[in-house]
């Protein structure tokens, strides 16, 4: 029977309809809701205005980027103190100008020497406790980062570099709204006779507005410039290694490793006098001539690159900016490189890790084919990249699934970018993991421990599983990345497990889509959940995904009916980036940050 004419020109109208809502999903809008921050000589990106202000100030008081980073993170651990401080865990990325050379920088913190499988089955009834308590931490790593960044490649002292947040953590701040309310709403912070103390000052929480004070962290970070004060005769370095052996080695440490024997905690003075944070060197691909950059040990960035290595072979920009098949596609690599994730990744001074197989393009071409582009996957799957390796030996671990539970994806991390006038480059995520970290402050030093314990897995023989000494598989990461051999671009975001699934839009949505990066920051974004939380019991919610709201009815529909357990979350809900981005062609600077979260970018 043949169609009317009427009937197939409605047809065509609605097909037309839908297409154009699909166009304008795909189609970058040219107005931001913050600006693109411009300018010649530096850029500094972070979560926090004060903490953009303290890395400014180094810049034009004729610092460099490290010096610069090191005020950044200092500031940043007192204003934005619910998710990372002088107590976090951190991972750093490094372009250093001058060496044409890019550095990783390993400050995960480590598990206690009484930390062992046993000790948590026999204490603690084969559990591990999330993100509260002494028994959840991990040595803080971002003191020693601090100490080897101005020591290998910056130029100025402790005593320059803290002043800003001494002064923050002294005189106070106006707190903001967001700080405010996670210490009103945290029911660990209460728990600590050491936290009430300084949290709830006369037995009350600050209100957004208030000048918030922490005297007790800027009498610690005294005691460093103190020690590099005593020992400056000495020379540079040594004046440095004094004021960070202090913190490891000195009364700090012995006053960190009293408190935690007397209150529960593993932690004892060893374990802080054996602890460094480690120069590494990095791993990348090849991502359409964009050389991509990530952290290697105990951390989950390289699984950001397993996705990318899938994802090239894909026509990205045909299947269209947060079409269907792309956000699909996307979701699909993303199972399949946290898959991976699981099996293999974790603190490389105890497993081995495949890279050599993992990064190989004959490798991804094999994963690829593990891509139903019509129905989404329910299941984990590791893969075997060793099959793709000139060298034989054992990878990777056991996988266990655990389906019940109430696992967060999400964490509690900062983040700050640097570039300079030579173009050094650094992105640095420092992370207490959850809020307030294990929520116990310190005897009187007024800093809390990261929480990244919870991250162990119980299960003797897999990649994560718990030994002493041992650096957990976090979900910290940054991105760094060279064009053509040159310093290019430093992303990063808080977010947890989330994390990657944030850069890499930010990234893709710069390279594939043509977007400046304040429009890569702000674009919808999507995220899943179908993979083991890295904190404990490790939930896996086979199938989930989110998507922001102004990801149109039609697109959320079609990936419903792939199979998608979709749920869409606020306008803007997802992201907490930050990014620079130096144009190869002029050398200017574009730096841009989240209007998600506080987020502040700057540049001159």
């Amino acid at each position: 029977m043949k169609e009317s004419p009427k009937r197939s020109l409605g047809f065509v109208l609605i097909a037309a309809a839908l297409a154009l809502v699909e166009a304008s999903a795909q189609t970058p809008n040219t107005r931001t809701m913050r600006p693109v921050i411009r300018g010649r000589y530096h850029a500094v990106t972070s979560m926090k205005p004060e903490a953009t202000w303290a890395a400014e100030r180094i810049l034009l008081a004729g610092g460099n980027a490290f010096d610069a980073i090191v005020a950044g993170q200092a500031a940043l651990s007192v204003v934005d103190a619910a998710s990372n401080g002088v107590g976090s865990d951190a991972v750093i990325l490094i372009y250093d100008a001058k060496a044409k050379k890019v550095w990783s920088l390993n400050a995960e913190g480590t598990a206690p020497r009484l930390a062992t499988i046993e000790w948590y089955q026999k204490n603690n009834n084969g559990k591990l406790p999330v993100d509260d308590g002494l028994l959840a931490g991990t040595v803080p790593g971002v003191v020693d980062a601090w100490y080897l960044m101005l020591d290998r490649w910056g130029t100025m002292s402790f005593a320059q570099t803290l002043a800003p947040a001494i002064d923050l953590a002294e005189n106070g701040f106006p707190i903001s709204r967001g700080l405010a309310g996670g210490i009103a709403g945290s029911k660990k912070l209460k728990k600590y006779p050491s936290s009430v103390r300084v949290y709830y000052p006369n037995g009350q929480p600050p209100r957004a507005g208030e000048i918030f004070q922490n005297p007790d962290l800027a009498r610690t970070l005294k005691k460093l410039v103190e020690a590099e004060r005593q020992n400056r005769g000495k020379g540079r370095h040594r004046a440095l290694k004094a004021a960070r052996d202090r913190f490891y080695k000195g009364d700090i440490a012995r006053t960190m490793a009293r408190f935690s024997e007397e209150n529960g905690g593993l932690f004892r003075y060893e374990d802080f006098a054996r602890y460094t944070a480690k120069i590494e060197e990095p791993v990348s691909i090849d991502y359409r001539g964009y050389q991509v950059y990530k952290n290697p040990s105990a951390n989950q960035g390289p699984a950001e690159l397993f996705t990318l290595s899938l994802l090239e072979g894909y026509d990205l920009k045909k299947l269209g900016h947060n079409s269907v098949d792309y956000i699909h596609t996307s979701v699909e690599s993303i199972k399949l490189a946290f898959a991976d994730r699981e099996k293999f990744l974790g603190d490389m001074d105890f497993i081995r890790i495949p890279f050599e197989g993992l990064l190989s393009e004959e490798y991804a071409r094999e994963r690829r084919k593990l891509i139903d582009p019509d129905r989404a996957s329910l299941e984990l799957q590791p893969g075997s990249p060793e099959k793709f390796m000139k060298t034989s030996g054992l990878f990777g671990g056991k996988v266990t699934l655990n389906f019940e539970g109430e696992a967060d994806h999400e964490g509690d991390t900062s983040y700050i970018a640097v570039v300079d006038k030579h173009r050094n480059m650094v992105t640095f995520t420092p992370s207490l993991h959850s809020g307030f970290g294990t929520g116990v402050v310190i005897a009187d030093t007024g800093l809390i421990f990261n929480c990244r314990g919870d991250y162990y897995s119980l299960v003797p023989g897999e990649a994560n599983a718990l030994e002493p000494g041992k650096r957990p598989r976090s979900t910290l990461q940054g991105t760094l990345v060279l064009k053509d051999g040159k310093p290019h671009m430093v992303m990063g975001s808080p977010g947890g497990d989330d994390q990657i699934m944030r850069t890499m839009q930010t990234f893709l949505n710069m390279v594939e889509f043509g977007m400046n990066v304040q429009q890569a920051i702000e674009a919808p974004r999507w995220s899943t959940r179908s993979f083991p939380a890295s904190p404990f019991p490790h939930t896996m919610y086979p199938g989930e995904m989110s998507v922001e709201s102004r990801v149109p009815e039609s697109v959320r529909q079609a990936l419903i009916a792939k199979g998608h357990k979709l749920k869409v979350t606020d306008t803007w809900s997802m992201g907490n980036n930050g990014a620079i981005v130096v144009d190869l062609k002029t050398g200017l600077l574009s730096a841009g940050a989240d209007p998600r979260c506080d987020a502040y970018a700057w540049a001159w």
